[in-house]
């Protein structure tokens, strides 16, 4: 039998396994209520661009019911929404309570609130029946679960036969002369304008460093194929600052 590791990474830093979820927890505590600020500072504000597009992809229908994990601040809930229509369902679990609060205010201040459920859960040990839900969303949150391998498996294990689930991640950049200018802006900017911004130079760097040690594209294609998920398409945006993984369960 294989022994787990006793270390994981955080960011650049490799730091005992128990320990990572809470430090990760630590950082979306901090930029809960800056967390769309975040997100333009990383990608230049084209991360609404991208959920759409993760969205339309996503081949909800009305009447399917959703699981949208690390959905916290209902940016991905609030999108599905009319897909799903009054007869749909969608759940947003994600493990911060910090993050679901800021995003059960924001999407109740504009009325929507039928058909939605918010519940606090790790998305290694989803709380939800074997066969459960028609699709599974994940928009940048597999980045930062300790254990990703278990938590696809999971992912696979709620979703109905013909289920699909949809990551969007950042990813590896394939142009090397762009890379250089992201990384640039990742490491040098980006950190002084969380400080400036936020106050918070640290989670910021943090985040930075979490998507270089995020699997590139074709690393996580396999991993999802492992944890049992057929049919699985990679879709690059942007040169491949995102990647957008779907994966089928037969």
């Amino acid at each position: 039998m294989n022994e787990q590791p006793s270390t994981t990474h955080f960011g650049f830093r490799d730091v005992p396994v128990a320990e990572k979820q809470k430090l990760v927890g630590q950082v979306f505590t901090s930029v809960a209520r800056n967390y769309d600020l975040m997100n333009d500072l990383m990608s230049f504000g084209v991360h609404r661009l991208w959920k759409r597009h993760f969205v339309a992809m996503s081949g909800v229908r009305k009447g399917d019911r959703v699981l949208d994990l690390a959905g916290g601040t209902g940016d991905i809930a609030a999108l599905l929404k009319p897909v799903v229509g009054e007869t749909g369902e969608i759940v947003v679990g994600d493990i911060n309570a910090a993050m679901l609060s800021v995003g059960r205010d924001r999407l109740t201040d504009r009325g929507l609130v039928k058909g939605l459920r918010w519940a606090q859960m790790n998305a290694e040990v989803l709380p939800f029946p074997d066969n459960h839900f028609d699709a599974v969303t994940i928009a940048f949150g597999l980045r930062n679960v300790t254990d990703k391998d278990k938590a696809l498996a999971d992912m696979c294990r709620v979703l109905k036969p013909g289920g699909r689930a949809l990551v969007l991640e950042f990813s590896k950049v394939r142009n090397e002369t762009f890379g250089k200018l992201y990384d640039f802006h990742s490491f040098q900017v980006l950190p002084r304008l969380g400080r400036l911004f936020a106050g918070d130079a640290d989670s910021y760097r943090y985040l930075a460093e979490s998507i270089r040690k995020h699997p590139d594209q074709d690393t996580l294609k396999s991993m999802m194929e492992r944890a049992g998920f057929g049919r699985v398409d990679v879709r690059n945006l942007t040169g491949g600052i995102v990647a957008i993984h779907r994966g089928y369960k037969f």
